[in-house]
């Protein structure tokens, strides 16, 4: 039966390698997997899903004013039909849109695996990802550890001058130069008290 499932982690946890990996499983027994990511990350170039160790996959993108359902729905129309969704970047899906996938799911009989980001900056949830913990139907943890050693929850975003920056928009593309995992403690020294993650902590 065709669910709708949430992998979500903080940065730097290997998301997009486990996507990259479950799509290929999915290659290896001959069926097809059908790749999105969102528009506005061009970190590795447009339409690409691509992870910190070197793998990459071309993908197919959405934005914030698409109707999931309906790109869904023309995407199972191809030869081969897709056998499973892959959406890399889903803290950026909105709230619609997560709905627009899980009626895809109910309706269309295709499992949709969403992987993103649970909580920004500031330790606020993303609204996709907001959704996704209020309606998948299953829900992983992909973890990665704070410089300390404990299970990092939290991201803090760096400035150039490598200072903790509590205030600003939500969204802010960037990578290892810019958001360092944490865990909640030393999430706290950082936002509360100013005390910058060690460098060597862009894990």
């Amino acid at each position: 039966m065709a669910k709708l499932y949430f992998h979500y982690s903080t940065m730097n946890a290997g998301k997009s390698t486990v996507l990259l990996q479950a799509a290929h499983n999915y290659r290896e027994r001959g069926m097809t997997p059908y790749l999105i990511t969102a528009q506005l990350d061009t970190r590795a170039g447009a339409g690409v899903i691509a992870s910190r160790i070197g793998l990459d996959q071309p993908a197919d993108t959405f934005d914030t004013t698409e109707d999931m359902f309906a790109k869904l729905e023309n995407a199972l129309q191809a030869d081969p039909k897709p056998a499973c969704i892959f959406i890399d970047e889903a803290q950026f899906l909105t709230k619609d849109q997560v709905w627009q996938l899980a009626c895809a799911v109910d309706d269309l009989g295709v499992p949709v695996m969403c992987y993103g980001i649970r909580v920004d900056f500031k330790g606020d949830l993303f609204p996709g990802s907001a959704a996704l913990l209020a309606w998948a139907d299953e829900m992983r943890e992909i973890r990665t550890i704070c410089h300390c050693g404990k299970k990092a929850t939290m991201v803090v975003r760096m400035d150039d001058n490598w200072t903790p920056i509590g205030d600003g928009a939500q969204v802010q593309i960037g990578g290892n130069e810019t958001y360092v995992s944490l865990c909640r403690r030393h999430f706290r020294a950082a936002i509360e008290d100013g005390i910058a993650p060690p460098k060597n902590a862009k894990i």
